[in-house]
Formats: structure tokens, sequence, C-alpha cells
């Protein structure tokens, strides 16, 4: 019978861990994620985040702990002693001791805080502390949400940048075996396969470099997003849907409330002002209330001590008014002081500096927004001209080394427009975090 309950318990924890394995690996995305899914794991799982989460805890748990003084404090103590002397005094003609052997007490204490300048500044403080925390983890979220988005485009990159070689590599591979047939037939010297070769060499080069680096780019979008290395994914991505949306007017007005990283600094400005009111506040007087009840034991014998007990109670006020101190409190109010106007200036730095990134950033998107364009029409027209003079030299209209140089620049005009495509995409992220419009 021990053995069968010994059986059913071990399969249970099996059959428990199992399922707890599936739930985890079914919360991971696998398969093949859109930008979308990538960014939503990421937003839930990324390091940073997850960090800027628990400093918000902790945060969250070091206001409880200050706010936690306003409550009543409650606490008992005991002590015990053995007298081995006893105090001895003459009063009259006669030699009176004092006191007994052994004695105890036993103290319970309640105190109340009524007025304290610290709690007042920890009640006042309290909100703006939160939303600064909020606001750190906002902030760290537009940073995931940047980097995750620039590494999924690098992989983009990479994977269209070898779709266009593998089709030119298509192409001189059949270029070669023409330019070999031809020489091997005496057509032509040996020259047109041999510059076939060197283009094929060159771009097999090409393509190797780039299937090599796709581990590399994968493992680094997993290291941002926070992903497991035991499971793995493959990306897709709309394209037509992008290119669309390049179209469209980027040029939206600037706002400085839009960025977290002013809006941090306002909640700091605040904080700095507090802080002034909280040196002021040092003229202060504090007051306290308090409750004591004390169970005193005294007796000539250990065994006997706690037998009866004579109790003293009292409640009262506690009232402390700074006087002077130096001249410590002026100069903390003018280091207050000073903080705030250093405040100041901060922030009026880091509007200069949002308004300049601003204005680098749209300079750099329509930039590359024209660059791109103009690109893609190059591209079109690379490919209009190398489809002629291939069929010029299939009629033995053009020389080879025409169709090598057609080849070589529509390769170049595919890899500078996937090129410009992606820098278009990544600066229109540089100026959506300018704006401030990342959610």
């Amino acid at each position: 019978m021990f053995k069968k309950r010994l059986l059913l318990v071990g399969l249970s924890i099996i059959l428990l861990s199992k399922v707890a394995y599936s739930q985890e690996e079914s919360a991971v995305p696998q398969g093949v994620l859109t930008l979308d899914q990538v960014v939503e794991f990421a937003l839930l799982q990324s390091p940073i985040i997850r960090q800027a989460q628990i400093d918000e805890e902790i945060g969250d748990r070091d206001i409880k702990s200050n706010l936690a003084d306003w409550y009543p404090r409650i606490t008992a103590s005991a002590a015990g002693a053995y007298n081995i002397k006893l105090q001895q005094q003459i009063i009259g003609d006669q030699l009176i001791t004092f006191g007994q052997p052994y004695n105890s007490n036993v103290l319970f204490q309640a105190d109340q805080t009524l007025f304290n300048r610290d709690q007042l500044f920890a009640s006042k403080t309290s909100k703006f502390y939160r939303q600064q925390l909020q606001q750190v983890i906002e902030n760290a979220k537009i940073n995931t949400i940047v980097d995750v988005s620039k590494a999924f485009y690098s992989i983009l990159l990479s994977e269209e940048q070898l779709k266009i070689l593998d089709q030119n590599l298509g192409r001189l591979e059949k270029q070669y075996k023409d330019a070999y047939s031809r020489f091997d037939a005496g057509l032509v010297d040996k020259t047109d396969y041999q510059r076939a070769s060197i283009a094929l060499t060159n771009v097999k080069s090409d393509r190797n470099r780039v299937a090599n680096s796709f581990e590399a780019k994968y493992d680094y979008l997993k290291q941002l997003m926070g992903y497991p290395d035991k499971f793995d994914f493959t990306i897709e991505f709309d394209t037509q849907g992008a290119e669309g949306k390049i179209a469209e007017n980027a040029a939206d007005p600037l706002m400085l409330e839009n960025r977290v990283e002013y809006k941090l600094l306002q909640t700091q400005q605040t904080l700095n002002e507090i802080q002034t009111g909280y040196a002021k506040w040092n003229y202060l007087p504090q007051l306290s209330a308090y409750y004591r009840y004390n169970w005193n034991y005294f007796n000539a014998n250990f065994s006997d001590l706690y037998k009866t007990a004579y109790p003293i109670s009292a409640v009262g006020l506690n009232l402390s008014i700074p006087i002077f101190q130096g001249g410590k409190r002026i100069h903390q109010v003018k280091a207050a002081e000073l903080q705030v106007d250093r405040g100041n200036i901060e922030i009026e730095n880091l509007s200069n500096q949002i308004r300049t990134e601003y204005s680098t950033a749209l300079a750099a998107y329509n930039s590359s927004v024209y660059e791109w364009q103009l690109i893609r029409e190059n591209m079109e027209m690379a490919e209009e001209v190398y489809n002629i003079i291939k069929l010029q030299y299939d009629e033995g209209i053009k020389a080879y080394v025409e169709l090598v140089v057609a080849e070589t620049d529509l390769q170049t005009a595919q890899i500078n427009h996937i090129n410009a495509f992606y820098q278009v995409l990544e600066d229109k992220l540089d100026l959506e975090k300018a704006l401030g419009t990342i959610n």
C-alpha cells in the first residue's frame, strides 16, 4: 500500500511539472513573429524593463516605509538585575538600605507622531516619487521599443540582401556556364568566363558574409527581448505596408511635454521645490504623544520576584523646538534654493537638446526618404539597362564586359535600395522618439 501511494505521488509530481513546463513554453511566442509580436514580448520580458519595474517596487516600499511613521509605534521591553551591593544612606542616626537584591521590569509603550517635518515631507513627496518611478519605466519601454525595432530591421535587411544576392548568384551561374560554353566552342576567348568566375566568386563571398551574420543578429534581438535561448523564431514584415506609411507626412509639431525625459526633469524640479520647503520647515517644532505602562518587580529572593507587581503608567506629550543650530538651517535652505535654480537651467538645457534632436531627426528622415526615392528610381533604371544589355549580349551585339558592368550596377542599385529603405525605417523611429510619440 505504501509503495502504491508513493508511486501515485511521484506520478502526480511529474504530471504537474510537465503541465507547468508546457504552460511556460506556450507563453513564449515561437514560429514566425511580426514586429508587433516581438515588441509585445520585449515589453514584458526585457531585462531593462523588468529591472525598472523592480526598482519601482523597491521605491514604493521605501515610500510606504517613510509614511509608516505616521502610524502609532508600539514597543515592549523587559529587563532584570541582581544588585550585588545595595545603595545605603544615613538618615538621622540610622543607616538605611534602599532597594532589593532582585528587581525587574516589563515596559509597554505606545508612541504617536502628531507633527513632524520628516513625515510631512514624506507625505507631500510620495505622489511625485511614484510618478518619477513610473516615468523611468516609460523611458525604459521607449528605449526598448526603439532598440528592438532596429535589431528587427537589421535582420530584415540581411534577409533582403540575401534574396538579392541569391538572385544575382543564379544569374551569374548561368552567365558563367554560357561564357564557358562559348569559350569551349571557340566563339570567344577565355576572358569572358574568367570575368564571370570572378563576379560569381565575389557574390558568393558576399552571400557567405551576410548568411553568417544571422545567428549573431538573432542572438542580439533575443538579448534585447529577454527571449529564452532554448527557443527559436523567425521574423516577417509587411514591406509594402511600411512603404505606404513612409509616404505619410511625418512632420508633426514638437511638444516638449511629450518627451518622457522632459517630464522626468519636471517631476524632479517639483521635488526640488518641495525640498526647499522641507529645509524651511526645520524651524518648526516636533510634537508626539506617548503612553507607558511599566510593571516593576522587587524581591529579596529570586524565586519570589514575580509574585507581586508594582505597576506605574503615564501618558504625555513631547515637544521639541529648535532654537539655534549654528546657522545650519540657513545654509540648508540656501542650498535647496540653489538646487531649484540649477534644475531650471537643466530644464532649459534639455529643452534646447530636444529641439536640436528633433530638427536633426527630421532632417535625417526627410533626407533618407528623398534618397530612398532616388535610389529606387536608379534601381528600376538599372534593371531596365541590364535587361537590354543582356538581350544585346545574347544576340552578340554587346561585349561580355558590358554585361558584367550592367550586372554589377544592378546588384549595387538593389543593395543600395534595400539599405536606403531600412535606413528610412530607422530614421522614422528616431524621429518618433524625438517627438515623444512612441507608445
